[in-house]
């Protein structure tokens, strides 16, 4: 939904914001003032979208002294007073509380900021607050419902609030997508940043394992998990990683980036980035929606003309042969990560260990389990440590499966720089009484293999967005980028969310 008294277009970038700082045309203040407007208006009032769990109380004292500071002639960078919005599992060092979702870390702020947090206030962005989520990331029941949280409640999608904004960064691409920041940051294991861009018609951008440190974010796998930047545009979700690639020594994932990595991403942004670049379609993920696949149909010949050499189909022998070992991994992954992340709150969190944190759900139940239980929160807790061979055994399995005989040989098979598909089917209908019902997506085969992937906006199918996605070879993040603007340049496939109470037929 468009609105003309707002200060910028929604299709306004990072960019766009910057230059109408530097002209004067438009203050810190100002468009802090207009977010918190809107957010007001549209997310807790009005349609109540509730994409966002907390406020930063100081939002309106931080575009102050930042609107003196261009006064002064002294930004911070390229991020300066652009307001950003944080999923509630990033740790920030302010007033503003890290919960997960759970009302188990309820009223205990956490004691530093993590490395995402840290390195965008380095590059100037304003944390306008936190956005809800799928409880712990979606990792505790096996009949949960995407963008229910016990703290956050129930987040809509602002295309037709009836569906689901799928998760497990839910609200995340509800506000990207509604207009309640320029930018937000989303975290994914598998599907939780592109399924949601998907949902909500934005762009989604999960980068390779240990290109963004995962300091001070509550964690699920470490050999999946990765931040990632969620934004209206191509060009913005550049910019954003920009701030936040780099090396961490409290994160060993991020000692594997390539000396020689090009992490400024913009380079990488251009119209004719397509041509030349051999694209390979992975025909397995169609078949969700025949209007999906009619519209997919029709990006390939864009990306054709755009001079893009496509080589359809391409099978990968291996899809989905990781399933079964890929959830092994994250159940001892994450018993072992939550601990230790309870440890690093250093005493700030309500409690210490995943054992505690169930006898804090069971002592609760009309609280934290009024629609669905913790069954793989039980689960994890079972599990040994990561010594243990059947952990040892599933990893092997999902880095054979996943990457070595999946991605990578597909790529190398046909000479290939990237795999397209859908993202994933149109938003299925919210559903607290049988839980999620959607359709599987594209996102695992990237997500276990640790590799990049990308969802832009591709259209509409009966009101509701569907995105197309893009994924390459481990640390091929920027050429990626430089694929996907090209396609979003050619087609301008995103459009703003009505609202509507419910999807609307297009006959």
């Amino acid at each position: 939904m468009t609105d003309s008294s707002f200060p910028i277009p929604s299709e306004a970038t990072i960019a766009d914001v910057q230059n109408l700082f530097q002209s004067g045309e438009l203050t810190v203040s100002a468009l802090v003032e207009a977010y918190l407007g809107r957010i007001a208006a549209l997310d807790q009032g009005g349609p109540l979208v509730n994409s966002i769990i907390e406020l930063n109380p100081d939002a309106e004292a931080m575009a102050t002294e930042m609107d003196a500071e261009l006064t002064a002639g002294q930004p911070r960078g390229p991020l300066h007073g652009i307001p950003i919005l944080l999923k509630d599992n990033v740790d920030t060092g302010d007033q503003m509380q890290t919960t997960a979702g759970s009302l188990a870390l309820e009223g205990n702020p956490a004691p530093a900021d993590s490395a995402v947090a840290a390195r965008l206030r380095a590059a100037g962005a304003l944390i306008l607050g936190k956005t809800n989520l799928s409880e712990w990331a979606n990792f505790r029941s096996t009949s949960s419902v995407s963008g229910w949280s016990s703290r956050g409640g129930q987040t809509r999608n602002p295309f037709a609030l009836d569906r689901s904004p799928s998760g497990s960064s839910s609200g995340s691409g509800a506000a990207v997508a509604a207009n309640f920041c320029l930018g937000a940051i989303g975290s994914e294991t598998d599907g939780s940043i592109v399924s949601p861009s998907s949902a909500n018609g934005i762009v989604g951008f999960k980068p390779t394992v240990g290109l963004v440190s995962r300091r001070g974010i509550v964690p699920i796998s470490a050999t999946q998990d990765t931040a990632g930047p969620m934004t209206r545009s191509v060009a913005d979700a550049a910019l954003m990683l920009e701030a936040l690639a780099g090396k961490d020594a409290a994160d060993a994932a991020s000692e594997h980036i390539p000396a020689d990595l090009n992490t400024r991403f913009r380079e990488y942004l251009n119209p004719n980035a397509l041509k030349g670049v051999r694209i390979g379609v992975v025909r397995h993920y169609f078949g969700k929606h025949p209007l999906e696949d009619q519209m997919m149909e029709e990006a390939l010949a864009t990306m054709s003309r755009l001079g893009a050499i496509i080589i359809d189909p391409v099978k990968i022998d291996t899809m989905g042969g990781w399933r079964e070992a890929e959830f092994e991994v994250m159940l001892y992954e994450f018993k072992a990560g939550l601990n230790r992340y309870f440890q690093s709150r250093g005493g700030t969190a309500s409690i210490t260990t995943l054992a505690e944190l169930i006898e804090f759900n069971n002592a609760r139940p009309l609280l934290t389990m009024p629609i669905f239980g913790q069954e793989i929160l039980q689960m994890a807790v079972e599990k040994g440590d990561l010594n243990t061979p059947a952990y040892l055994e599933a990893l092997a399995t999902c880095r054979e499966t996943a990457l070595e005989k999946g991605i990578n040989a597909a790529l190398h098979e046909h000479d290939l720089d990237v795999l397209v598909g859908p993202t994933r089917g149109p938003a299925w209908l919210v559903d607290p009484v049988n839980g999620d019902c959607s359709k599987s997506g594209s996102s695992g085969l990237a997500a276990v293999a640790g590799t990049p992937h990308l969802t832009v906006p591709l259209g509409l199918v009966h009101s509701l967005p569907v995105n197309l996605s893009f994924m390459g070879a481990a640390w091929a993040d920027g050429p990626l980028l430089g694929v996907g603007y090209a396609f979003e340049q050619a087609t301008q496939a995103r459009q703003d969310p009505q609202f509507l109470p419910a999807a609307r037929l297009s006959l």
